[in-house]
């Protein structure tokens, strides 16, 4: 654990791991919630980092995190999100072959993970899912779409994302679904927040020729 100065109010804490991000994200939390942790306006989780911003003493802070014990967190500490998804996307195959099953196997095994978000990023509403066994993982696409619609369910590397909206992209592409990832009118407005257990729940496919 690395902690850096970010500006007058702000701490950049290095770790080695997306375990360790995760357990250090669950005990912020934990304490905020406690009220023991000094006030903070922002807790931001990366891949390999947590960001504080807004503390009145970050350099206080900094001296006091080697003595905390990180736990991670307990199953009943996550929200839980279920994302219904239609296993029908054009990579589906491909994903299919380097996992080395049928296509019609992908749905079982991604449905029957759960999945945590990580963190959040890319474009609003847009989390990194982690949760798929390494044996699992896939790499991008050779050659990025320059179009990936709304509500494509993709898998990259060690994560799982749901595109909440129209933008290229170099994940491939197993699913659709019709969850809102990101509604300004909604509060809050993203589906997903770090920390949120997510399960993917498969539904049939729509009939041919249904456009919505």
């Amino acid at each position: 654990m690395r902690p850096l100065p970010v500006g007058d109010h702000g701490l950049l804490i290095e770790l080695d791991d997306a375990p360790a991000v995760e357990a250090l994200h669950a005990e912020l939390l934990r304490r905020a919630a406690a009220g023991t942790l000094p006030p903070v306006r922002e807790i931001v989780p990366a891949a390999r980092t947590v960001l504080l911003d807004g503390l009145a003493d970050p350099a206080r802070l900094a001296a006091e995190l080697p003595s905390w014990h990180l736990a991670p967190p307990a199953a009943g500490d996550r929200p839980t999100v279920e994302i219904p998804v239609r296993y029908d996307g054009p990579d589906l195959a491909d994903v299919a072959a380097l996992w080395g099953v049928r296509p019609e196997e992908v749905a079982g095994l991604h449905s029957g993970t759960v999945f945590h978000v990580a963190f959040c990023g890319f474009a609003p509403g847009f989390g990194y899912l982690t949760g798929l066994p390494e044996r699992y993982h896939v790499p991008r696409r050779a050659t990025p779409r320059t179009k990936v619609p709304a509500g494509a369910v993709a898998l990259a590397g060690p994560y799982t994302g749901v595109y909440p909206r129209s933008s290229p992209g170099g994940w491939q592409l197993i699913g659709t679904s019709d969850a809102v990832l990101w509604d300004p009118e909604r509060d809050p407005a993203a589906l997903l927040a770090p920390g949120t257990t997510v399960r993917f729940v498969p539904v049939e496919p729509r009939p041919s020729g249904d456009a919505r």
